[in-house]
This record gives C-alpha cells, structure tokens and sequence, in this order.
C-alpha cells in the first residue's frame, strides 16, 4: 500500500519541525539533552557564562518549563552580577515549583548579599519547610542569624560602650562570621542541582 507523498514543506515549516523533534525529544528525556545541561554545568564550573547563558537560552527555547535549566539560568545571572535577573529567575522558579528548595536557597542568598536579611531568612525558612533534611539551607540561616546578631551586638556596643559583655559577643560573632568566609576559599560540597559549591549568604 502507497501513500501520496508528502506537501512541500511551507516558508518556516523547517523550524516549526525542529521544533516539534525537540520538543519530542525532551518528552523522551533523550541523553542528548541531559548532555546539553551537563555542558552548561561544565561551561559554568569553567567561568564561560556567556556561552553557557546562550546554550541554556537555546534549551529553554524548545522547552521553557524546565526546572533544572531555569535553575542553572539564574545560577549563571547570579554569577554574572546580574542580581535582579537572578533574583526574577528563583523568585518564579519557587512560585512554579514549591517544592524545589535550591530555588529558595539560592534567592535566599542573594537577598542576603543585598542585605535584605529578613527577606533571606523566610526564603530559608521556605527552603527548610520543603526539605526538612536541606542541610545547606540550615547552614545557611545560621549564617544569616549570625550576621544578624553581630549588627546586634555592634548596636549594643556603640550605644553602651562600657558594656564587656556586648564586645565580647561582638568578637564571637565576627568568628562566627569569618569562618563561612573562609571555608568558601576551599573546595566545598557540590551541590547536585548545579554540580557548584552550595552559596552562603
């Protein structure tokens, strides 16, 4: 049994094809695409951000509802100082996917870097509500506490400055604040959504 051969192809028909294998294809959960974010995870770990953010803006093209690509997308604006960027890009993710807590570890970073501390802690505490066993959201709200109490305890320093009790926490603190700082210049753990060493606030 034959079949009539098939229309010649219309003015933009090529793309719309390509589109529709690709779209097929990320259906299908093809290596090939799993080898597309692998990349961009490579070109980010290297520092090539502008070809990683063209390669993730090609795959976000043929399917924009990927958590994990968005993800790497802000990750790679985060990286860029491009902050509010970043900022948009985990603020939709967690409205989208609730329940992915890098999302709201990595905004909650980022607001703590603006030193939107209140901000931070509730999306740490977001993070930790949907992934009770987060370790570096818990790590990361210590971290933020103890930045907090430090501009306590500095507060309470200048307004009393006889008080030894203040100073004393005030150099506690200041330790506690300087350790993160130093265990960021060493290799960390990784974290597995973006293959990079987990932030800090």
């Amino acid at each position: 049994m034959t079949s009539d051969p098939p229309p010649p192809p219309r003015p933009g028909a090529f793309r719309a094809l390509r589109a529709a294998i690709v779209a097929l294809l990320v259906a299908c959960g093809t290596p090939l695409l799993a080898d597309t974010l692998a990349d961009v995870q490579r070109l980010i770990r290297q520092g090539q951000y502008p070809q990683a953010l063209t390669t993730i803006d090609s795959y976000l093209g043929a399917s924009p509802n990927d958590a994990h690509a968005r993800f790497l997308k802000g990750v790679i604006y985060s990286e860029t100082g491009k902050t509010d960027e970043a900022i948009a890009v985990f603020t939709k993710l967690t409205e989208d996917y609730p329940e992915f807590p890098e999302s709201y570890n990595n905004l909650a970073v980022l607001h703590a870097r603006q030193k939107h501390y209140e901000k931070a802690r509730m999306a740490l505490e977001m993070a930790i509500q949907t992934h009770p066993s987060y370790a570096t959201a818990h790590e990361n709200l210590g971290d933020l506490y103890a930045r907090l109490a430090n501009q306590s305890y500095a507060k309470a320093a200048q307004l009393d400055g006889a008080s030894k009790s203040a100073k004393a926490k005030l150099a506690l603190s200041r330790d506690l604040i300087a350790i993160p700082a130093k265990a960021a210049a060493k290799p960390g753990p990784v974290d597995s959504a973006t293959g990079n060493k987990a932030g800090k606030p």
